[in-house]
């Protein structure tokens, strides 16, 4: 198998070492990207395996294109790997090494690299494409970018208030903004327009987003079964018993969260 593998970095002497040591390995085929706008639009029309991530970047951050790689995933496919290049202290970085898919340090000693390539393989070689949702709250949160929060600001009888995650059954994507259904009715949220932000916000807490429209609560699911093609129905257990479908390509993730 060839591992297609995309390298972001906006710094050239970098990248072009990255890919001067990645040549050395016959089943991985590289390719660059000076951006974070350029890796976007390079993962859109091309499909990669594994993106070695630059953190620090003008403009958008490594962190962005992540997430947005995870937005733009198409049903059916999944989004790559990432594996997170930096310059920060190794102390930094422990915090999040173990949920991490893998980190590297500059300058890329080749032995790291070595390792690094067999977890990609043996990830590959298994399940390893689904997005990497709890390692990137790890990350961010380990580096001061964000924390998982447990209340959620929404817009209601012209105030913005503040509501416990507990409370939110679900989370959808309504036109052009993002609702949260809660026991108290349908709430739009504050500062969110997308449901990839909603994801990002509320890592790190029990959401899982079972297809490309709703994020729900897994503590507030009052039954689920198997559907049609592989899919999941569910029910929540709010005042109307809303019904919700797990996609046929979240459903192996949505088992894996449930422990089933």
């Amino acid at each position: 198998m060839t591992i297609r593998a995309l390298i972001v970095d906006d710094e050239r002497p970098a990248g072009d070492e990255l890919a001067y040591l990645l040549s050395a390995y016959p089943d991985v085929e590289a390719a660059e990207a000076a951006s974070a706008s350029e890796a976007l639009h390079k993962l859109a029309e091309e499909k990669f395996d594994l993106v070695f991530q630059d953190i620090q970047m003008p403009g958008h951050d490594g962190f962005h294109v992540l997430r947005e790689a995870q937005a733009q995933a198409q049903p059916g496919e999944a989004a790559p790997l990432f594996v997170f290049v930096t310059a920060f202290d190794e102390h930094a970085i422990r915090a999040f090494e173990e949920n991490a898919l893998d980190y590297l340090l500059k300058p890329v000693a080749p032995a790291r690299l070595a390792r690094c390539l067999d977890r990609v393989r043996g990830r590959l070689a298994t399940d390893g494409t689904r997005p990497l949702q709890n390692a990137m709250a790890t990350l961010l949160g380990a580096l001061g970018h964000s924390k998982p929060v447990d209340r959620l600001a929404v817009e209601h009888g012209g105030r913005i208030s503040l509501i416990p995650t507990r409370d939110v059954v679900m989370i959808e994507a309504e036109e052009k903004r993002i609702v949260a259904v809660t026991d108290e009715g349908r709430l739009p949220c504050h500062n969110m327009n997308t449901l990839a932000r909603a994801e990002e916000r509320l890592a790190g807490l029990p959401f899982f987003r079972v297809n490309r429209a709703v994020l729900v609560n897994l503590e507030r699911i009052a039954e689920f079964s198997p559907w049609i093609n592989g899919k999941y129905h569910l029910v929540m257990n709010d005042a109307d018993r809303t019904e919700v479908t797990v996609s046929r390509n979240r459903a192996r993730d949505f088992r894996a969260r449930l422990g089933v």
